[in-house]
């Protein structure tokens, strides 16, 4: 059964949820509404800005942090929207679990910068969180991909893209509800039996996840492995930690992943959670089953990283 503090954030996400449309909002104010409401960081956490290859960014980092430990994280928000501000406490948790120092990066966003922009950005990324650490920390002796939603679909684009490339691959990559068919048609979508509580209106959630992907896919192929890691051959990918709650109308986008991956050989650890909604563990700061699964996250990171 849920936990008491469970119905208080389902109440601000239905509320959150009820306008989230390019139709209904302009793109800066469907950025300036996902900002709103964002937790602080507790006082121990240093957050340090750098520049990426011309791409903002930052480290969070803890005082348990390993600095030779380290994650590449990549925000959601559809593609469209999302930012370091808007993610920063999520990277801090997962930093503080994990012991790593956390690079978060501001990747370039649709409609201005349509695919594969996010993909190379993540990508210079990765190359940088290898060689580069927070403060005076040189070569990284792990590292680790992860993000939620869009950013999770990213992270699977981005180890996929290092293997196709021959590119030092990742030590292993982290997907928190990851959106990774772009190409599912509203019939698609609405055939899940949606019960997501947080969401007051199925049709709005599926016209806004096809609204995103018009605008980030632009011209390019849905079924594009980059754009939709669904169709991707994950042959030589990393391990993989995949978390989804049970509820979410893309819970069937991680356990498709999950069949994919394992029948090419990947070690996947799925966890599907019940009753949770899409990114639960972004409240981790007053939902207990966000802490949970941020704690599930670091133990995970632990042991692939020895």
């Amino acid at each position: 059964m849920p936990s008491e503090e469970y119905q208080q954030v389902v109440a601000a996400m239905r509320e959150a949820a009820s306008s989230m449309l390019l139709s209904d909002m302009t793109i800066d104010e469907l950025r300036a509404a996902i900002e709103e409401g964002a937790f602080p960081l507790d006082e121990d956490t240093t957050v340090t800005s750098v520049d990426v290859d011309g791409v903002p960014g930052e480290w969070i980092v803890q005082p348990e942090s390993d600095s030779n430990r380290r994650m590449l994280y990549v925000h959601g928000g559809g593609y469209v929207m999302g930012s370091l501000d808007s993610h920063r406490r999520l990277c801090a948790d997962i930093a503080r679990a994990g012991a790593c120092a956390v690079l978060s990066l501001d990747y370039r966003l649709a409609p201005e910068h349509p695919f594969p922009a996010a993909v190379e950005d993540a990508l210079a990324g990765l190359a940088y969180v290898w060689a580069n650490g927070p403060g005076d920390a040189g070569e990284a002796a792990t590292v680790f991909v992860a993000g939620d939603s869009a950013g999770g679909g990213l992270t699977l684009a981005t180890l996929i893209a290092a293997r196709d490339r021959g590119l030092r691959q990742a030590t292993g990559g982290i997907g928190l509800s990851p959106w990774t068919d772009l190409a599912a048609t509203p019939e698609e979508l609405a055939s899940e039996g949606l019960n997501d509580p947080t969401i007051p209106d199925n049709r709005t959630a599926i016209t806004a996840s096809q609204e995103w992907a018009a605008v980030y896919a632009g011209d390019a192929d849905r079924t594009d492995p980059l754009l939709s890691p669904l169709f991707a051959d994950y042959t030589g990918i990393p391990p993989l930690l995949l978390q989804v709650g049970a509820v979410e109308m893309i819970c069937r986008d991680t356990t498709r992943v999950t069949e994919k991956a394992r029948a090419a050989g990947v070690d996947v650890t799925e966890e599907v959670w019940d009753d949770m909604f899409h990114v639960w563990q972004a409240f981790a700061p007053m939902l207990p089953e966000g802490q949970q699964a941020i704690d599930r996250i670091g133990e995970w990171l632990r042991e692939r990283a020895g």
